[in-house]
């Protein structure tokens, strides 16, 4: 089975052993919520007919349920990244998407020193060096992600706000649905889903977009 429906397809308690097993040797753990401006829980003939026109953008938010980066504790905290590309965000990722430019939502809880080490973490596992970062932002954040039900929620003061929830049968309209495009960043196990309410306002990339009710989401774990 595809690791995209791997969470879709099991049940909470199978899944959640599965996770403690495979999280043991991890340094960070936790949960991620991704969204995009495009579907990604499409066929080829929606996506062949968005490139180039949607999918330029995407958030990505981190939970971290346990574990540090470069020496520092980050258990508890979360971390938001928006970016910006030239194209559509599609098979390659951002790299073959050409990203413009970044934003960082930081932890408030956070203390200056953790503050630094989640903005490496982001940039570092999605890949972006630090130029491309074009405004930091310190805000009250909340991601929230139930295993079981595969619902979600992100939260960021007045910037975004995110709720979603799995993909079901009658989302699909070609009957050729798939996780088609792949996640940005390196996950241990995602599933698709659709966002019920999702605005983001991305200051310093000039960008506001409203992603209601698209197939546009991955919800996941990761281990690092």
């Amino acid at each position: 089975m595809h690791r995209s429906h791997f969470l879709a397809f099991l049940g909470a308690v199978g899944v959640a052993a599965i996770l403690s097993a495979s999280q043991v040797q991890a340094e960070v753990t936790g949960t991620y919520i991704e969204a995009r401006t495009c579907q990604v829980y499409t066929g080829p003939c929606f996506a062949n007919g968005e490139v180039g026109l949607a999918g330029k953008e995407a958030l990505l938010a981190w939970n971290i349920e346990s574990g540090s980066h470069g020496g520092t504790e980050l258990a508890g905290l979360n971390v938001l990244m928006i970016v910006k590309a030239e194209d559509t965000i599609g098979f390659t990722g951002l790299a073959g998407a050409r990203p413009i430019a970044a934003t960082l939502l930081l932890d408030e809880r956070a203390t200056p020193k953790q503050r630094d080490a989640l903005a490496d973490f982001a940039q570092q596992h999605v890949g972006l060096s630090s130029d491309k970062v074009v405004r930091v932002d310190v805000a009250p954040i909340a991601v929230a992600l139930d295993i079981g039900e595969l619902t979600g929620r992100v939260e960021a003061g007045s910037a975004v706000q995110l709720t979603t929830r799995k993909a079901r049968k009658s989302d699909c309209i070609c009957s050729n649905e798939s996780a088609y495009y792949p996640p940005i960043v390196k996950l241990e196990n995602f599933a698709p889903g659709v966002t019920i309410d999702g605005q983001v306002r991305a200051r310093g990339l000039g960008s506001r977009w409203d992603v209601s009710g698209n197939r546009n989401v991955y919800m996941a774990t990761f281990a690092y």
